[in-house]
């Protein structure tokens, strides 16, 4: 061992070289872990609190702290200097202070001299050291999996106004208090940190033959309702799809359960962010954006100024290899294809959307009124031409000023028969509340109209308008916990199976629930 103060340099360096030290022998972690506390240099020696003008080497660092600023001492504020250190320690503390002197002195050169082979092995690991270290930024991505749930907890009930005839069986059959739930499962793997492979796993007991899973008609449908085909608490998978990049503007998508909304580069609308019917989700266009699941690819092209252009295809049956029942690109998959143009900035975004459905009454029947979802043509020729356009707004600071998302949406389709649907519209309007009453809390309505016939082959103009709302305030109990209880009104459902006034013929529902969510 040696002397810190045989080598005058040293001390100098002390605190600049506690990573290349530990690579040394008999290395004092301790008081490397001290020193690594600190990444600043004195530039006075009256710092030091243990350094006095009568020790020998006080004219010695006062020279290097005001010559070459490279004098590092303890976070306490003392320096120690008469601590020992080893050969390979005082070799690496001086080819630190080397980098921040200028002048070799004759000092310098007499100490490089003397630590001439510590300082050769310490280079020959440091640079070993280094490709090793590029070797792993090169290669430090490991494959990962996040797995994050979401539970849903509804309980609610309806009410069926109107005439007698229309109503009362409404009641009798839906009208009970109901405990529902929805459960889902995602898995996100990572094999580069930039693609996704996403697998969900869902659960539930929406049964499509209860109120809020799609009965006595679509409209009433939650967001959350879900059941698998096998029946009530039966987990499957719901989405599983891979996503990945090529560039910087490119993203392709495939998958064997795919949805729309997975591949669009843009979703325009800001509402809602706690939802409630599944049909108020769509942007006022719940046939060009559909809920369309299935074997499907996309890609999508964004640009830095926020552009962006999309294309997919979904089909609801591509995994049967009969043609005469779904396949890919036959009369029977039930598929969409969608192109969507859009713009999006920090605070608003607005896009332009094109979709073309087969299977129109399976795809969309649920998201518009009972006549319209009657009197869609059926046969294997049956095709929608659905386009959209919808945007939102949100503010910049949380209060009374809500964000507003809006969509309107225009339908062509193939007629065959005299009474079939020719042309049906939709339209929503969604206004959120952030930070109302309490930070955290939002609040939500909307209103619009679900798909309604506007034109029938060989038939005047259908009197099939009717009127959807709801209400929500969302309880943020916890960062994983929200509780939310919301209303929504139907105001005529059966849209122009029933009559638009009098008391012969009408229907109009009410709901009320409370949804517990639960993250985690």
């Amino acid at each position: 061992m040696i002397r810190l103060h045989q080598l005058l340099v040293a001390p100098a360096a002390l605190g600049l070289l506690a990573p290349v030290a530990a690579n040394a022998t008999e290395l004092n972690i301790n008081g490397v872990s001290d020193y690594a506390a600190t990444g600043e240099q004195v530039t006075s020696i009256t710092q030091f609190s243990d350094v006095y003008p009568t020790d020998w080497a006080y004219q010695a660092l006062s020279n290097l702290i005001e010559r070459y600023g490279c004098v590092a001492g303890y976070p306490n504020g003392t320096y120690r200097g008469n601590r020992a250190m080893t050969r390979f320690e005082a070799a690496a503390l001086l080819n630190a202070c080397l980098d921040r002197v200028t002048e070799v002195t004759d000092e310098l050169k007499r100490l490089m001299k003397e630590f001439e082979k510590e300082l050769a092995i310490l280079k020959g690991r440091v640079d070993g050291l280094e490709a090793r270290v590029g070797e792993l930024e090169a290669t430090q991505f490991s494959t990962t999996t996040k797995l994050s749930g979401l539970a849903t907890f509804v309980v609610g009930a309806n009410d069926f106004y109107g005439t007698k005839s229309k109503a009362d069986p409404a009641n009798r059959d839906f009208g009970a208090t109901t405990f529902n739930y929805d459960l889902q499962l995602s898995l996100e793997t990572s094999f580069t940190g930039k693609d996704l492979l996403l697998t969900v796993l869902r659960s539930g007991n929406f049964a499509s033959n209860f109120a809020f899973g799609g009965n006595p008609n679509g409209l009433s449908t939650l967001e959350t309702a879900f059941q698998e085909d096998s029946g009530t608490n039966s987990l499957g998978i719901d989405k599983l799809f891979y996503q990945f990049p090529v560039g910087n503007s490119l993203t392709f998508t495939f998958g064997a359960r795919v949805g729309q909304e997975d591949m669009l580069a843009v979703w325009p609308s800001a509402y809602p962010s706690d939802p409630i019917l599944d049909v108020t989700t769509l942007n006022g266009a719940p046939a060009a954006y559909n809920k369309n699941l299935g074997v499907g690819a996309g890609v999508s092209w964004s640009t830095e100024n926020g552009f962006s252009v999309s294309a997919n295809y979904v089909a609801a049956q591509g995994s049967s290899s009969d043609p005469n029942a779904g396949g890919m690109g036959t009369a029977f998959s039930e598929a969409s294809g969608t192109v969507q143009i859009a713009y999006e900035s920090e605070s608003w975004n607005i896009a332009a959307i094109w979709s073309g459905v087969q299977s129109p009454s399976e795809l969309v029947g649920g998201f518009g009124t009972a006549f319209a979802a009657d009197n869609y043509f059926s046969g294997s020729n049956a095709f929608m031409n659905a386009w959209g356009i919808g945007g939102s707004w949100q503010p910049q600071d949380s209060g009374w000023i809500p964000s507003i998302s809006a969509g309107f949406g225009y339908n062509s389709l193939y007629a065959k028969n005299d009474g079939d649907v020719t042309v049906s519209q939709s339209w929503n309007l969604g206004l959120e509340w952030s930070d109302v009453f309490l930070k955290g809390n939002n609040a939500g309505m909307a209103v619009g109209q679900p798909v309604f016939a506007t034109s029938l082959k060989g038939d005047s103009t259908p009197a099939d308008g009717n009127y959807i709302w709801e209400w929500w305030y969302q309880f943020q109990v916890t960062d994983n916990i929200s509780v939310t209880p919301a209303l929504f009104y139907l105001s005529r459902p059966d849209g122009q199976s029933t009559d638009l006034n009098g008391n012969d013929n009408t229907l109009s529902q009410l709901g009320g629930l409370v949804k517990t969510t639960f993250r985690f």
